[in-house]
């Protein structure tokens, strides 16, 4: 583990610059670009029609837990490592953490300057979902996996999101568990089963020659090769057990898998858990079902198993809920998902009720986060001088309508009229305690896709993040870092959230 670092630049919570509002200079990221960078934009009905397994998994049966159960069969037939563990002699250790990747474009580039200054000299990495967008398409793993990342010079791990679910996890397992499967999905039953099989999109091919050469000229080095046990696995040390779970398209998790998890769960070594999906996101408690009985969280929450900490991906922002069990201990609930992909908005968030606000963390700010989206509205709309907000007038906005003191504080000044309209009209929540003069209806029902996806961009601040996590015998230190995509955060990127936790 390299010593400890020294203090960054002024993150979001403490000045405009820290959130990267004003660039001194641009990001060196562009230089690492391709010559022909992919225009993805969720935007695109092409796009999404490919990804429209996702529809059918949640209307017509998700097959993923029959196709990995088919899939680890073929693992333990060729000799995988017992219990999918892999183990690691040093109890000290660091590693990287960041999630859902793959878009392929400067949202994920601009991540990786950053992430090689702070977290350079780790370990390993683990990539938390989605590792490839739209469909986890072999073929798109050159550019948008081995290329951005082929100066990373320890080895990577990865967990499947969803998106690497929709071409059967085909690529996904050939790329980091060297294995060609049948990810062929089983016939569905019932009078509608016509339509998934109709419609289902099947899995692409493999070149396998084009994998090898990407591999070989990106990331070709001794030490970057590992192959993992399988789609879930557990790295083992002395001090920390990280144990990954795969909760394919729906967030369930097969019974064999859960099987899997209770075991490798006992005993009283501290734990980690790192999930597809996360089990407290936007203050609402998603404990992960179990094929045949039971949830993620029971397992993590039962004193006996010993966990810390839950980071699960899929969600892309970052958010930290430190909750205190039945029996008094404290386990962080991160979410980690703004490696790269398109920024949920986290202005939606309502004043947290799982923990105290005070405890609650997220990245980017509610005021960050509704300014950057008032922005994007009025440009689209042309309606610039009714929507576009300052970072002060959408963090005035929020602490009206939230009943909270923001992160970054201004001396509360009184949000303007149009400011409050702006804000309810983009899905800043009531506290509950105050009704609305301006609007009535749900607007932060409206789905994700309408508010989200649709709201992509490719200039800074581009309001990505990373996990540096450093492991001795007897403590876990947790930093958020930023990747604004500014070059004045490159080399030393603002630390937006840190957290220590005594594995003794």
């Amino acid at each position: 583990m390299s010593a400890e670092e020294s203090p960054g630049p002024e993150s979001s919570r403490d000045s405009e610059a820290g959130a990267g509002w004003a660039c001194g200079k641009p990001g060196t990221f562009n230089d690492l670009l391709p010559e022909r960078v992919t225009d993805f934009s969720w935007r695109r009905p092409k796009v999404l029609w490919h990804s429209r397994n996702d529809v059918l998994a949640r209307w017509f049966g998700d097959p993923s837990n029959a196709i990995r159960r088919r899939c680890v069969a073929a693992l333990g037939e060729r000799g995988t490592p017992a219990a999918f563990t892999v183990h690691r002699a040093d109890p000290e250790f660091s590693f990287v953490l960041l999630g859902d990747t793959g878009e392929g474009d400067r949202s994920q580039y601009a991540v990786v300057p950053p992430l090689l200054h702070a977290a350079g000299d780790t370990d390993f990495m683990i990539l938390a979902s989605d590792v490839i967008y739209p469909t986890g398409d072999a073929a798109q793993y050159p550019d948008k996996f081995f290329r951005p990342y082929k100066d990373y010079q320890a080895p990577i791990y990865a967990v499947p999101g969803n998106h690497d679910w929709y071409d059967g996890l085909r690529g996904f397992l050939h790329v980091f568990c060297d294995l060609d499967a049948d990810c062929t999905p089983p016939p569905w039953r019932g009078p509608l089963s016509f339509l998934p099989r109709l419609l289902w999109r099947s899995p692409g091919d493999v070149d396998r020659d084009a994998l090898a050469e990407a591999r070989r000229r990106y990331r070709g080095a001794p030490g970057q090769r590992s192959v993992q046990p399988g789609p879930y696995w557990a790295i083992d040390t002395p001090s920390l057990r990280v144990i990954a779970i795969d909760t394919g398209i729906t967030g369930v998790v097969d019974r064999d898998q859960g099987r899997w998890l209770r075991e490798v769960s006992a005993g009283p070594k501290p734990k980690l858990l790192v999930t597809g999906k996360p089990l407290y996101v936007d203050d609402d408690h998603r404990p992960g079902r179990i094929e045949g009985g039971g949830t993620v969280d029971e397992i993590v929450r039962d004193p006996a198993h010993h966990y810390v900490a839950a980071i699960g991906g899929d969600v892309h922002n970052y958010q930290r809920y430190p909750v205190t069990t039945e029996d008094g201990r404290t386990i962080e609930y991160i979410v980690s998902g703004a490696g790269g992909a398109f920024m949920h908005a986290t202005h939606t968030i309502p004043r947290t009720r799982a923990v105290a606000e005070d405890d609650f963390r997220c990245y980017p700010l509610r005021g960050d986060s509704l300014s950057r989206y008032s922005r994007l509205y009025g440009r689209w709309l042309r309606l610039r001088r009714l929507f576009e907000l300052t970072p002060e007038e959408a963090t005035a906005a929020v602490e009206h309508r939230l009943g909270i003191t923001a992160g970054r504080g201004y001396g509360k000044p009184e949000p303007s009229r149009r400011a409050r309209f702006v804000a309810a009209l983009l899905g800043v929540p009531r506290d509950g305690r105050r009704r609305s003069r301006y609007l009535r209806f749900p607007v932060r029902k409206v789905p994700q896709r309408f508010r989200s996806e649709l709201a992509d961009w490719d200039d800074p601040p581009f309001f990505k993040s990373f996990l540096r996590l450093d492991v001795t015998e007897s403590r876990l230190r947790i930093r958020c870092h930023a990747a604004t995509g500014c070059g004045d955060h490159e080399t030393a990127p603002p630390v937006e959230d840190e957290v220590t936790i005594e594995l003794r």
